[in-house]
C-alpha cells in the first residue's frame, strides 16, 4: 500500500492575462494544512475507487502509463469547487502513489503532464510539491499546457501567521455549474490590458514579495488585498461584481476590519484573511460563522497554517 497526504491551496491571482511579453498567468498563492487529502492506493484485481474522480484521473493516467489494477480509497477530501484545489491535488496525488507503488520513477512534473492538472496555473502543482507561499512564472504562451510553469519563489511561511478561511454554503450550490465551465471560460477569456498586468506585477514584485521577505505582515496583507482586488475587477463579467457574489462581498468587509488581508480564492465562495496569532484568528473565526448563519445557511469556517512541506508519501 502506499498512503499520501497533500495540502489544499489558497489562490490569490494571476499578474499577467495580457500575454504580450510571452507569457501569460502566473500564479500567487499558499499551500494549507486544512483541509489536506489523504489517498490510499493497493493492487487489485480491476481499477475501483470510492471516488468518481479519482477513477476519471486513474484512467486519463492510463493512457501515458502501462501498469497493473489498483485500488484508490479517498480517506480525506478537500472540498470541490469552493477554489481551494481538489482536483490538481488528486490528481498529482492518485499519479504519485500510483509512480511509487510499481516503481514508475515518474517525476511529478511527468505525472501533470499526463494528468494534464498544474499546467494553465501551477499553483496547485507547487502546492503538492514544495508547500509554502508560492510565486510561478506563467507558461510560454505557444506551450500552452504542454510545461509545468516555473517555480519563481518559494517561501517559509510563519507559524503564527494564519489564514482564517470561510466556505459559504449558499453561494457554493450555484458556483458548481460555473466550475464546471471553467475551461470553456478561460478559452474565450478576454485579453487583460498591459498596463493592467504592469501594475499587478509591480505589485508581486515591489510589495508582495519585499514586505514578505521582510515579515511585515501589514504590507504583505496590503498588497494581497490590491492584487486580488484589481483580480477581481478584470474578471467581474463573470461574476457578480468584484467576488462572486454580494454574500462573499459583504464577508470581506467583515474581514478587511479585522485582519491584515481579505480575498477570494480562485471563483470562490472561499474566501479568507489573514491575522497573526491564534487568538486573533479565533475571534475572527467566530465572527465570520455569526455572519455567514445570519446571511445564509452558513457553512464551514477554520483556521490553518501554511503547509511548508508538501506533499507526504509512506508504505504501508
Amino acid at each position: 500500500m502506499v498512503k499520501v497526504s497533500a495540502p489544499a491551496h489558497l489562490h490569490t491571482g494571476n499578474p499577467d492575462l495580457s500575454g504580450d511579453m510571452g507569457r501569460l498567468y502566473g500564479t500567487v498563492g499558499f499551500a494549507i494544512e486544512r483541509p489536506s487529502l489523504e489517498i490510499e492506493v493497493t493492487p487489485a484485481e480491476k481499477d475501483s475507487s470510492n471516488d468518481e474522480d479519482a477513477m476519471r484521473f486513474l484512467k486519463r493516467f492510463r493512457e501515458s502509463y502501462d501498469f497493473p489494477p489498483v485500488e484508490v480509497i479517498v480517506k480525506s477530501h478537500i472540498p470541490k469547487w469552493v477554489g481551494v484545489g481538489f482536483h490538481t491535488t488528486l490528481a498529482l496525488s492518485l499519479g504519485r502513489a500510483v509512480s511509487e507503488l510499481y516503481n514508475l520513477n515518474l517525476s511529478l512534473e511527468e505525472i501533470a503532464l499526463a494528468m494534464r492538472r498544474g499546467l494553465v496555473t501551477a499553483l496547485g502543482f507547487y502546492a503538492v510539491k514544495v508547500g509554502g507561499f508560492i510565486y510561478e512564472g506563467g507558461f510560454p504562451v505557444d506551450k500552452r499546457e504542454r510545461v509545468v510553469p516555473p517555480l519563481i519563489f518559494r517561501g517559509e511561511f510563519p507559524e503564527d501567521w494564519l489564514f482564517v478561511v470561510a466556505i459559504p454554503e449558499t453561494p457554493r450550490r450555484a458556483l458548481v455549474e460555473v466550475r464546471k465551465r471553467e475551461d470553456e471560460i478561460l478559452g474565450s477569456l478576454k485579453k487583460m490590458p498591459p498596463e493592467l498586468a504592469d501594475r499587478l506585477s509591480r505589485i508581486v514584485l515591489m510589495k508582495i514579495l519585499p514586505a514578505f521577505v521582510e515579515k511585515d505582515i501589514k504590507t504583505f496583507g496590503s498588497g494581497l488585498y490590491q492584487f486580488n482586488r484589481l483580480l477581481g475587477e478584470f474578471w467581474s463579467d463573470y461574476q457578480e461584481n468584484v467576488y462572486c457574489c454580494e454574500l462573499v462581498n459583504e464577508g470581506i468587509k467583515l474581514m478587511l476590519g479585522k485582519a491584515y488581508c481579505a480575498c477570494q480564492t480562485s471563483w470562490g465562495p472561499a474566501f479568507y484573511g489573514l491575522v497573526r496569532g491564534e487568538s486573533e484568528a479565533e475571534k475572527l473565526k467566530s465572527e465570520v460563522e455569526s455572519f455567514l448563519m445570519d446571511n445564509g445557511d452558513g457553512g464551514e469556517v477554520f483556521v490553518t497554517k501554511v503547509d511548508n512541506r508538501g506533499m507526504v508519501v509512506r508504505h504501508g
